[in-house]
């Protein structure tokens, strides 16, 4: 009898261990895990924006990958780093505060980001665009937000 309580002490621990969900990642940890968000990564390192986008939150993010920077001219890239208030405005620009799943998107007809512009959003056949760009993966989560994989970079006006 005593070796049984002890198992039956020693069950619902070892349940409840292997149980435990693993930590979920911010959101600049997810991109980075991603392993194609690299020149996003180092562009909002650039403008010292991590410490932000690794805070509570709740926040949704329109990344862009590689190859959506790719689409923009080497040399107006490299000025673009280079420039931080424009460069900051720029990632601002696919920033909102606050959660939006995909549902929730397609039923807007815009939103208002956090570089004080607004993304205009068209749902349809194809898939979500917002601001033009065409939502390739939606609604990843990480622990202070979501993220949206964008086919490019979302210009502010």
């Amino acid at each position: 009898l005593l070796i049984a309580a002890a198992v039956l002490t020693l069950l619902p621990t070892s349940i409840t261990r292997a149980a435990a969900p693993a930590q979920a990642k911010d959101i600049v940890d997810t991109a980075i895990a991603a392993g194609s968000f690299k020149t996003l990564v180092a562009a909002v390192q650039a403008a010292s924006l991590v410490a932000q986008l690794k805070s509570a939150g709740p926040f949704t993010v329109f990344a862009p990958t590689d190859e959506a920077f790719a689409k923009i001219p080497k040399a107006d890239l490299d000025a673009l780093i280079k420039d931080v208030p424009r460069l900051k405005k720029v990632l601002l620009h696919h920033v909102f505060a606050g959660n939006a799943n995909s549902g929730d998107l397609a039923m807007l007809k815009d939103l208002s980001v956090a570089d004080g512009g607004r993304l205009l959003i068209q749902p349809g056949k194809g898939g979500l665009r917002i601001g033009g760009a065409m939502v390739v993966k939606a609604d990843i989560a990480a622990s202070n937000g979501l993220i949206h994989v964008v086919d490019a970079v979302l210009l502010p006006k």
